[in-house]
């Protein structure tokens, strides 16, 4: 009997700024962190805007072309697995492009740039065979992973409330620049760049929601352009999101998203409290998850009532490594490997991935809640 040969699945990127050279790092190291890889890939193609940026790119993950047109990825016969890391309303026609042609899609959030493109995305889908997946990282920290375990082996309870917090600094001064994340033009904004994450963590963790309720806020009416700090533009959209959100079960909860927080770097912070335990995690510290067993006996002297912190660190499940160590401090990266690897064990499984396309329609949806909340003043019913 001859050597069985493995297929190899040539990736395609499309945009490398920095979230396509992120999803480019998972390729790279993938080996190192899973044994066996989940699947065979290699690096062939990426797309950029120039052709200076696509040629350099090429260069940096050696990939075998470049190109700037996204089809020479998305129609071509060779290309398995297409990523989507452009600027947001540039994600519909390479998404309708991707799944036309039933190639895998690995796409960075949010979806689209609103609910009629995602429902023109929902009707492609209808006939799609391959396997989709949103980038939603946060969800793939050993801590964010043991959080779920939790929730859902009951340890707390009923859920009774709940906090999150997506904390950036970066907008918080007058001089920051109006690039394309802060621009209506490309489908961006806060709710999309932050809110996007808190959304899907807590909906993954305790949702659905039944309604919503927010409130927005724009810091500077005016934001230099890019390069040119004499020339102003108008800001048209949101700096920051606060919002209510009610369970079908009654819990009441609140999340936000800002990059006002000044003093915060990347900061996502998660409460969640329930008639037996809470839960608390911060992403500058994704080492540790925090948890609250309320039915601990408190006597004497407060028994074993308290906050026990978690060592989940690098402690993935197999295949998994345990490279570097699963003592070393989980970094942020490392939640991207994982995202990915979940991604590619579905492709190589022929599955359905989580989050799935079809979660960024409906993390779309929220989103535009929020918004509707937030220009019409009242509650949303989701």
């Amino acid at each position: 009997m001859g050597a069985i040969v493995l297929k190899t699945f040539n990736v395609g990127i499309l945009g490398f700024g920095f979230i396509g050279r992120v999803h480019a790092y998972g390729y790279r190291n993938l080996p190192l962190f899973y044994d066996p890889v989940p699947l065979k890939a290699r690096l062939t193609y990426v797309v950029t805007s120039r052709p200076e940026t696509a040629e350099a790119a090429r260069q940096v993950i050696g990939a075998d072309a470049a190109a700037t047109d996204f089809r020479a990825v998305t129609e071509n016969p060779a290309i398995d697995i297409v990523h989507i890391c452009t600027p947001n309303h540039l994600h519909k026609e390479a998404l309708l492009s991707a799944i036309a042609h039933q190639k895998h899609v690995y796409c960075d959030k949010p979806l689209v740039v609103d609910m009629a493109e995602a429902e023109q995305v929902r009707a492609a889908l209808a006939n799609y065979q391959a396997t989709g997946q949103m980038t939603f990282q946060n969800r793939f920290f050993p801590a964010t992973m043991r959080a779920r375990q939790l929730v859902a082996s009951g340890a707390l309870g009923k859920i009774l409330a709940f906090r999150a917090a997506y904390l950036h600094g970066g907008s918080a001064p007058a001089a920051t620049p109006l690039k394309w994340r802060l621009t209506a033009e490309a489908g961006a904004g806060t709710i999309a760049d932050l809110g996007s994450h808190v959304l899907d963590l807590v909906d993954w963790l305790i949702g659905p929601f039944q309604s919503i309720m927010a409130a927005t806020q724009i810091a500077y009416p005016e934001r230099p352009l890019p390069g040119e700090p004499n020339k102003m533009r108008s800001v048209d959209v949101e700096d920051s999101v606060l919002l209510l959100a009610k369970t079908p079960a009654g819990a009441l909860g609140s999340m936000e998203a800002t990059k006002l927080a000044s003093g915060s770097e990347d900061e996502i912070r998660l409460e969640i409290h329930g008639s037996a335990g809470a839960l608390r995690f911060n992403g500058m510290d994704p080492h540790h998850l925090e948890f609250h067993d309320a039915t601990a006996p408190d006597q004497p002297m407060g028994g074993w009532r308290g906050w026990n912190r978690i060592d989940c660190g690098q402690r993935y499940l197999p295949p998994a490594t345990n490279f570097p160590s699963p003592k070393a401090a989980v970094g942020w990266l490392s939640s991207h490997v994982a995202c990915l690897a979940n991604f590619l064990a579905a492709v190589a499984a022929g599955q359905p991935a989580e989050p799935s396309l079809g979660q960024g329609i409906r993390v779309q949806h929220l989103m535009e809640c929020v918004r509707r909340s937030a220009a019409e003043g009242r509650w949303c019913d989701v």
